[in-house]
């Protein structure tokens, strides 16, 4: 029974791994669709980045603990606990590792065991296994339930004389099991920002010397401010509109452009998820189990249209205030609270040919962009 366990787990974390690749040769593709849309791209990659290397961790995680869930009926990823449990273990690391003989000393030890007692050292080995666990968790960043606020580009609006930034940051839905990035374009009209950033003819200030990405807003007076918004706007249920919103409102020098979120899942395996039976039941059948798979995310987008100038009165002020445009023609758009979406799926070239062969392909995929991958190309719009 535990041989077909470790068989189900080893087969999910190649899947995903495998997934995860092809979503990486995607992205750095500069002739993929994410490239049309300027940072998208440039700006996911850090954070897929951080995704394997949790799922790395997780898969040397299990050598020694046997407890790992994933939302198999829904998302496809790990359950939020897992999460939080490889979250509290990078900050345990060191610690952990101290407590721990080197690797040279635990071979050592279990070469002898070996010998005296002619029997596997189970107990060893899963030492072994959480030593390995700890140095990996603590070579690399993880993705992690919240990660904190960047500005990855700074520019200047030459129509309202404004700096803007790019920011990024991520987070995983502990409800939907979902993780995801967020991109926001901010204009800030803070009089002392404006003065330092902007020359008069509406460029970025060549004489000041910015090293990107920067550890949080740029603007250090609103910095940890919007890391504490970052933080509480950022669950799956609110909508992009209702984050934008939000964030116009907490802060009247900060003017947001447009939020783009790029929610990653679900993602379907054979016979190990559960969240489309008609979509398992195909995939079971694909030849090679490593290609028995199916990644799909959706990229939400809200845009400002205009912006209300401010008001200023003798009694009273309003600030400015950015009017966000919704699809109201599109229902699912207008359900998402966006001004724009797409579904894009990512699949192996032998899963599509099982999905096209059993006459499904058009309507799983409905309005997905499909990208089938196959021997490291990725082939887009198929």
């Amino acid at each position: 029974m535990k041989a077909a366990a470790d068989s189900t787990v080893a087969q999910y974390f190649a899947s995903i791994r495998a997934a995860l690749g092809g979503l990486e040769i995607f992205l750095a593709d500069r002739n993929s669709p994410l490239y049309q849309h300027g940072v998208i791209g440039e700006a996911i990659m850090p954070y897929l980045e951080r995704l394997k290397a949790s799922f790395a961790c997780w898969e040397n995680r299990i050598g020694f603990v046997d407890q790992f869930r994933i939302s198999r009926a829904e998302s496809g990823f790990p359950v939020y606990q897992n999460v939080l449990e490889l979250e509290n273990d990078r900050r345990s690391a060191e610690q952990r590792m101290a407590a721990i003989p080197g690797a040279d000393a635990l071979r050592a030890e279990m070469a002898d065991f070996i010998l005296r007692n002619k029997a596997f050292p189970t107990a060893l080995q899963a030492r072994m296994a959480e030593r390995m666990y700890l140095q990996q968790i603590g070579k690399g960043e993880i993705f992690s339930p919240f990660i904190l606020p960047e500005t990855i580009r700074v520019a200047v609006n030459p129509k309202t004389m404004r700096p803007y930034y790019v920011i990024t940051w991520g987070a995983f839905d502990g409800t939907s099991t979902l993780p995801m990035v967020y991109m926001a374009t901010v204009e800030d009209s803070s009089e002392k920002i404006v003065q330092m950033l902007v020359t008069p003819d509406g460029k970025l200030n060549p004489d000041i010397r910015i090293d990107l990405p920067v550890g949080g807003l740029l603007n250090p007076d609103f910095a940890s401010l919007f890391d504490d918004f970052a933080l509480k706007n950022s669950a799956y249920p609110l909508s992009p509109v209702t984050i934008a919103t939000n964030l116009d409102k907490d802060f009247e020098m900060l003017h947001p452009k447009q939020l783009r979120r790029f929610v990653l899942g679900p993602f379907y395996s054979a016979d190990i998820t559960e969240n489309n039976e008609r979509v398992r039941e195909i995939l079971s059948k694909v030849r090679k189990v490593e290609n028995a798979w199916l990644l799909t995310w959706t990229i939400q987008e809200v845009f400002s249209q205009a912006e209300r100038p401010a008001q200023r009165g003798f009694w009273s002020s309003t600030p400015a205030q950015e009017e966000f445009y919704i699809d109201t023609n599109n229902l699912e758009a207008t359900r998402m609270g966006v001004s724009a979406y797409e579904k894009h799926a990512l699949v192996p070239h032998d899963a599509y040919q099982a999905l096209y062969a059993a006459g499904e392909a058009e309507a799983i995929f409905g309005d997905y962009k499909v990208h089938v991958i196959s021997a490291n190309q990725v082939i887009s719009e198929v």
